[in-house]
């Protein structure tokens, strides 16, 4: 199982998929967390954070999730997923691949903003950042979306949200 947690800088996937990991290890010891953010600087730090840094990104998370999957071990990856192209590459090739997108309105991210990328991209100190000088697509088809601006609830109920979707989907 792969859960692909989809969101801008901000709503929440790391919160959200640590605390999701941490609820579904008990049952699935061989489960890793993988964050996109982090996973950069595995790779070795190469990669801008243009489009096409963005993108090369993408594409060995996902392959990482491929080869993962082969072994099955699960996954819970969070990443800003900005290429429909991979979210439907994951779709084609990851069993049990199971979408998630925090969506939360731009105003709440510029207000959390832990990073600051937001407030220098919108003064005109920074650049490269989604959803402010690079397009964020809303996910096409994601399998569960929730708003992480505390009106679905908090981080943990969130969490048991996707756990009841993931318990359903098994169930079918």
């Amino acid at each position: 199982m792969i859960v692909w947690l989809i969101g801008l800088s901000g709503a929440g996937k790391t919160t959200v998929g640590t605390r999701l990991a941490a609820r579904l290890r008990p049952d699935l010891p061989n489960l890793v967390y993988l964050d996109g953010d982090l996973l950069r600087d595995v790779w070795g730090g190469d990669l801008s954070h243009d489009v096409a840094g963005r993108e090369v990104n993408a594409a060995r998370l996902s392959k990482l999730c491929l080869m993962l999957d082969r072994q099955d071990i699960h996954v819970v990856a969070a990443v800003l997923s900005i290429f429909p192209q991979w979210q439907a590459w994951n779709r084609k090739n990851l069993s049990s691949y199971f979408e998630v997108f925090l969506d939360v309105p731009m105003d709440v991210v510029v207000d959390r903003d832990t990073k600051g990328l937001y407030r220098a991209a919108l003064q005109g100190r920074g650049h490269d950042v989604v959803g402010v000088d690079i397009p964020f697509p809303r996910p096409a088809g994601p399998d569960l979306v929730l708003d992480s601006s505390g009106r679905d609830g908090t981080p943990d109920e969130l969490t048991d949200r996707i756990l009841a979707a993931l318990h359903e989907r098994a169930a079918r």
